[in-house]
């Protein structure tokens, strides 16, 4: 029986983890907090919907799909939304802050600015009492 061979991984969570945060500026969830109704920062949400059925949302809050951010960032394809147009800063959050991180980052390396991702995510938004609502269903 032949021997198998085993991929060799070169980069881990923790090497791309220190790459994006280089690149892509925090914010915490106390300044988030005071900028939840600034018009000038919208929040996008790429959990997942089951995570955010059972936990609610930020206010206002864009849901993103992790797996959808480029199509809907993208003004070439279909899937666009224009909410990825707009002069403003973007807030990116997940649960923890890691997906977010690498959110943040693609959608900096696409052209988008100012990025920023929320430090402890939708977890330490919880423990500071940030604001939650049910989702409102729209299309990504």
């Amino acid at each position: 029986m032949p021997e198998q061979s085993m991929q060799r991984i070169t980069k881990g969570i923790q090497v791309l983890t220190a790459s994006a945060e280089k690149t892509v500026q925090a914010i915490t969830v106390q300044e988030a907090i005071t900028r939840l109704n600034d018009e000038d920062y919208i929040f996008i949400d790429v959990r997942e919907a089951q995570e955010r059925s059972k936990l609610g949302v930020i206010p206002g809050a864009f849901t993103c799909p992790r797996g959808m951010l480029e199509f809907l960032i993208d003004p070439e394809c279909p899937a666009h939304n224009a909410i990825f147009n707009q002069d403003k800063t973007y807030v990116f959050y997940c649960a923890h802050g890691l997906r977010s991180l690498f959110a943040a980052e693609q959608a900096r390396k696409m052209g988008l600015q100012p990025v920023r991702n929320l430090t402890g995510g939708f977890a330490e938004w919880q423990q500071y009492e940030g604001a939650v609502i049910q989702e409102e269903t729209h299309p990504a």
